[in-house]
Order: structure tokens, then sequence, then C-alpha cells
């Protein structure tokens, strides 16, 4: 039986049949980190979810979620989210559960508070590069779900080494979809709708799961530089809402931001379409682009926190630039970077002008580095800090 059909998978003495994946330690991307509530907490309060430690779950398969979380079908949308993450091509991920705001227990709430402490304890989780909260939208006030929406967006941009897939409001009224989008500002994030209808359930729910899943499908197979559309979604029966060729492009005017849409196409099947970030700053606005920076970022922050206890010297940004001309060649050599020659498709830069006095003694190390990504067709320049902090970028 496939763990996808197994109704669910928690009693003592069962044994799995399939083999867990073991991350390897090097860099990997599509990993997502899961924030919600479940099903077990309001339905079942002597559960093992409460003897949990309040520390994000690593998941490698789906059938470890039941074991740890509960039974199969249920009505939360986080359940749906792993399951859904795991079926579209998602191999690793974290599960971090919320305390149920809810008074009696027995519904679904979120809060600032309750959100705001679940992202300040996934702050040191480094293994990911992707953030999906889709219980956000168990809210009923869309003007809430926007505040909560904007600050896991504002958590990723803060950190920097991350990206926040977002869903759309669940509504027709396209006004009120573009409302939300033009609220959401900031350069690591993207919205996606519709929502989607899965098997057990008669509602829609929200898609993040299924697109992170998309996200680990897409840099396994053609690199995290290839925009994470045009695949079809598995495990969809169909759409909530389909959009004409105008009513998508009404959501992706402005500023060239926008709504990255699911479509349902005759003999081709159900698909993502697009793959915007809600940033208005040119070059910012293409997921693909914008993880890749983050994960040149994340190499950066692996491969060189030891520079710290080095002398801030010529010998060091000699290293440096060495060690990162390495790496963005090897980007080259991938089809990441445009370019005929390395020297078309980045440089590197750290030296004595990046690095004045004024910057040693504030014990920093500066790095520029300029990547000509397949789109768009501009150079994007960036500032890789190497501080008391840790690595950022500017």
């Amino acid at each position: 039986m496939s763990p996808f059909n197994s109704p669910y998978l928690t009693a003592p003495g069962v044994i799995l049949q399939d083999i867990a994946l073991i991350p390897r330690d090097d860099l990997m991307t599509g990993v997502p980190v899961f924030l919600g509530v479940t099903d077990a907490q309001s339905n079942h309060p002597s559960n093992q979810l409460l003897e949990l430690p309040a520390i994000p779950q690593m998941l490698t398969l789906w059938p470890q979620f039941l074991q740890l979380f509960g039974r199969y079908p249920v009505s939360d949308y986080l359940t749906h989210a792993v399951r859904g993450f795991f079926e579209n091509g998602g191999r690793l991920c974290y599960v971090l559960l919320l305390p149920n705001a809810s008074p009696n227990g027995t519904a679904f709430s979120m809060t600032m508070d309750t959100l705001g402490q679940g992202l300040q304890t996934i702050e040191t989780l480094d293994a990911i590069d992707l953030v999906c909260v889709p219980d956000i939208m168990q809210l009923t006030s869309s003007r809430e779900i926007v505040q909560l929406q904007a600050l896991v967006l504002e958590h990723c941009d803060r950190m920097s080494d991350r990206f926040a897939i977002l869903d759309s409001l669940n509504t027709a009224n396209l006004e009120e979809i573009n409302q939300q989008r033009q609220q959401l500002i900031g350069n690591n994030g993207a919205i996606y709708g519709s929502w989607i209808m899965v098997e057990t359930l008669s509602s829609p729910i929200p898609p993040c799961g299924h697109i992170a899943g998309i996200y680990a499908q897409n840099d396994r197979e053609s690199g995290v530089h290839r925009a994470p559309a045009n695949y079809v979604l598995k495990g969809v029966l169909d759409i909530s809402l389909a959009l004409s060729a105008s009513d998508w492009q009404s959501l992706n005017m402005e500023h060239g931001a926008g709504v990255n849409w699911i479509h349902s196409f005759k003999s081709r099947g159900i698909r993502v379409w697009g793959a915007r970030t809600v940033s208005q700053i040119s070059g910012w606005q293409y997921v693909n682009v914008r993880r890749l920076i983050i994960t040149v970022l994340r190499w950066a922050e692996h491969n060189l926190m030891g520079i710290g206890f080095e002398p801030n010297d010529i010998a060091l940004w000699t290293r440096i630039a060495r060690e990162l001309t390495v790496y963005c060649e090897s980007l080259w050599q991938k089809g990441a970077l445009q370019g005929q020659e390395p020297e078309e498709a980045f440089y590197v830069k750290c030296d004595e002008e990046t690095n004045p006095l004024e910057v040693r003694n504030a014990g920093q190390v500066v790095a520029e580095v300029g990547l000509s990504p397949t789109t768009p067709s501009e150079f994007i320049v960036i500032s890789l800090v190497h501080g008391s902090s840790g690595i950022t970028f500017a």
C-alpha cells in the first residue's frame, strides 16, 4: 500500500516499508518549514502531540508526519500541506506545531503572538530555505490574514536566507486578491492561488504545501535558478477559481509584482503558472532569481563562517575572492548564469576598496559579487558582509 493511501500509521509495532532518505551534509534547497496546528491538538487533548518538544521536527517521509502528529484524513490545512509537499517531489521538511490560541481548543486559531513565537523558534534553523504557514488561512478576517502573512514575509526578509510561499485569499473577488498583493511588500516571498481540491475534502485548501513540493522537485531536477513553473500538481483534483487571461493579467500589472496562479489546462493537467515575487524592486521580481541569491548567501554562510577568526588583511580578501569565484563559476557551468565566458556571467571583488579602514575597524569583511542570472537581462550586484552576526547581504 502506498504511504499516501494509508488511513493512518500510528499504531505501536507498525513497521514502515519505506526507506527514509538521509539528508546530505552539503547545502540543500527546497527545504520548507511548516508552521501550524493539527486536528489532533483540538480533538485529542491526551495525544502525544502535547508531549513533543516545541522544536521543529524533521521529516523525510509522509508517514513520519502521521506517526508524530495524528491520523488522516483531517480538516486542518497543515496536514494536507505536508502531504502535498511529499506528493509533489519534496524529500525533506520540518514541522513546528504552534499553540492553538482558541479559548476552548475545539477550533483553529492563530494570533500574532503565537505565530511570532514560532517564527522566533525557527530563526536558528539554517537547514531550511522555505517557510509555509497554511493555517493562517483558517482565519476568517482578510485583514488578519494579511497581517500574519506580512509577519512571515518580514521574517524571511530579515533572515535573508529563506523564502515565504504565501497563499492567496480564498475568494472570487479579484479586487480583494489585488489588495492582498499590494499590502504584502517584500523581497523574499511569493503569493500563489487558486485554492485546490484534494481527495477526502469537500472544500478547497490553500496550495502552499503542494507548491513547496514543486520547488523541491524543480531544484533537484533543474536547479534553484530555474523558475518553478509549468509543473503538473499531483494529488489535486481541481482548482477553486479559474481565471481568464485578462483576469490573471490584472493581478500582475503593477510594479512587476504579481500573484502566481494554478491553472487547469485541457489535456495538460493542473499546472502552476507564473514565478513572480511580491517585490517591487527590479531584479527581485522573479522567484528563481531571488532564490538564487538566497542560495549564494547560504553557501557563503556555510563555507565562509570560519573567516571571522583570521586577520582581516589582503590574504583573507584573496581567499574569500578565490572561494567565491570558484563557487560562482560552478553556478555558471550549471547554467544558472548567462554569458559566453565566466567574465560575462559574474565578478567577485574583495579588496581594500570594499574593505576600507572604517569597515575593518567595525570588524567586518565585505565582498562585492555581481551576477548575471538567466532572467532578467541585467547584472545584479550584492555585497556579502561578514560581521559579528554572521554573513548578510545588501
